[in-house]
């Protein structure tokens, strides 16, 4: 080997030592980086010695794609927990203490009492309040189940408009991912930022993507749908300020088809957008007929009826009733926002001794011609609140209960959704944090391996330096034996 070839290959040598030690620190400097795949310097062998011909990017496309599959699955189904521990607290109240089932159990308890004394108007009065509670909790329940989808509906929006924005900021960097790949430049950084694009789109919606050449990428939902090919594909929602109660919600769409929804405790669907339209359209709408169909039963529990018609009495609106034009008596099937609607009869209020005696719909309706210790009609009200009636079952707990038990069954349904969804939440997140955990172990940065790695290069740096210190002693012997 020649002195010139010796100290071109040491000179080489530098030069990939130099550039092999630039990856390393930018890999050390990255490390906390979870968008950030390691690279390395690739050598190729050249005449004389080698050079970097590439700086490589880690990748593992299947656990990437897995990541993003379990990303979307914990975001759909935390946010569906989290929406339902929201909803719990605002219609129920901590332990369920706001929930009509607890005003209905106290309705009862004061009727009991007030049935062992009739004569005493406070004992009327303590029933006529537990009954005002009753209907509070009814009408505070609608009203933030209401405000509760309202709000959801507005959450949708802002999630759409994220959604909107990163998939404009995936399209910047796919489009100078393909025209760097084309003109041979590095794009490992753009690849980074794009992959952190696609973590982000897979919190809103299930993903899947291809690369094609020149590594141009398409996003698809999970049921096939074109999110992204070339150009973002539009996502459009209309926010309302208020739904009816009943009434589903406007939908999302994706290049015109519609976004779909999740169902029961386990979000099928994945995705934010998914598990938001659950709760709106699903968890709330059922919720809030549920709280409809116990104000039915009141309603039809307490209606007063006339002692000498026969079954069912002519019944009327008694202590509970709804504004006018209230629905005829007695109330069939799911009336959407009664409980809203559902008050005190005014009549009640004034006259709490209607509760022991009837009479508030007119003289026909009188149970007690005077008796100051008739307890009878009070303990029949009492009585009709553990009775089997009929519910309609588009509500989702049954059709045949009593109205204090459909009360309760309507609280051990959410809570028994809850835990589902909580459950469920626990084993996505696991799955997300375990499958991030392997990607990074194969595509993150090992500080540990990036130091041993700092080592090798400082050696070879200080090899390629004393092969230059003998080329150069050697160069000056020759030059001074030449002289």
């Amino acid at each position: 080997m020649s002195l010139s070839s010796a100290l071109s290959i040491a000179q080489s040598s530098l030069l990939n030592t130099g550039r092999q030690t630039n990856v390393v620190s930018r890999n050390v400097m990255e490390q906390n980086n979870s968008d950030y795949a390691r690279r390395t310097a690739v050598l190729s062998s050249s005449a004389p010695g080698a050079r970097v011909v590439v700086i490589q990017r880690a990748t593992n496309e299947q656990l990437f794609r897995q990541n993003l599959s379990a990303v979307s699955a914990y975001s759909g189904q935390a946010t569906l927990y989290i929406g339902l521990d929201h909803l719990n607290l605002r219609v129920n109240g901590v332990e369920n203490a706001m929930s009509p089932a607890a005003s209905i159990t106290e309705l009862q308890k004061a009727l009991q009492i007030y049935s062992a004394a009739p004569s005493n108007r406070t004992l009327a009065d303590n029933a006529i309040n537990a009954a005002r509670e009753v209907v509070r909790s009814l009408n505070d329940g609608a009203s933030s189940i209401q405000a509760f989808r309202a709000e959801t509906d507005q959450e949708i929006a802002y999630a759409v408009d994220d959604l909107n924005n990163l998939l404009a900021q995936f399209k910047d960097a796919n489009n100078r991912i393909v025209a760097g790949t084309r003109a041979g430049r590095d794009v490992n950084d753009e690849l980074d930022r794009r992959d952190g694009l696609l973590k982000q789109i897979s919190d809103f919606l299930p993903i899947s993507t291809i690369t094609r050449s020149d590594n141009d990428m398409v996003i698809m939902t999970s049921d096939g749908t074109t999110v992204f090919e070339t150009i973002p594909r539009s996502i459009a929602f209309e926010a309302s300020p208020a739904y009816p109660a009943g009434e589903a919600g406007n939908k999302i769409y994706i290049d015109g088809v519609p976004v779909p929804i999740g169902s029961g405790g386990t979000v099928g669907a994945g995705g934010k957008l998914a598990a938001l339209v659950q709760l709106r359209d699903s968890v709330a709408v059922t919720m809030q007929s549920q709280l409809d169909e116990i104000a039915r039963g009141l309603i039809n529990a307490f209606a007063e009826t006339n002692p000498s018609a026969p079954p069912p009495g002519d019944p009327m609106a008694g202590l509970f009733t709804t504004p006018p034009p209230a629905p005829g008596m007695p109330l069939t099937g799911l009336v959407h926002g009664l409980a809203s609607a559902i008050s005190l009869n005014p009549d009640f209020v004034t006259h709490p001794e209607y509760l022991r005696d009837g009479g508030a719909n007119g003289a026909n309706y009188i149970h007690n011609p005077g008796g100051s210790s008739y307890a009878e009609l009070i303990i029949a009200y009492s009585q009709r609140l553990d009775e089997p009636v009929s519910f309609d079952p588009a509500a989702g707990i049954g059709d045949k209960a009593s109205v204090a038990a459909y009360s309760a069954n309507s609280i051990g349904w959410f809570q028994g959704l809850r835990q589902e969804a909580s459950r469920a939440a626990e084993t996505k997140e696991a799955l997300a944090v375990r499958s991030a955990e392997a990607l990074s172990n194969m595509t993150g940065v090992n500080v540990d391996m990036e130091m041993s790695m700092l080592l090798d290069l400082e050696h070879s740096y200080q090899a390629s330096a004393r092969l230059i210190k003998a080329v150069d002693e050697m160069l000056a012997a020759l030059l001074a034996a030449v002289r």
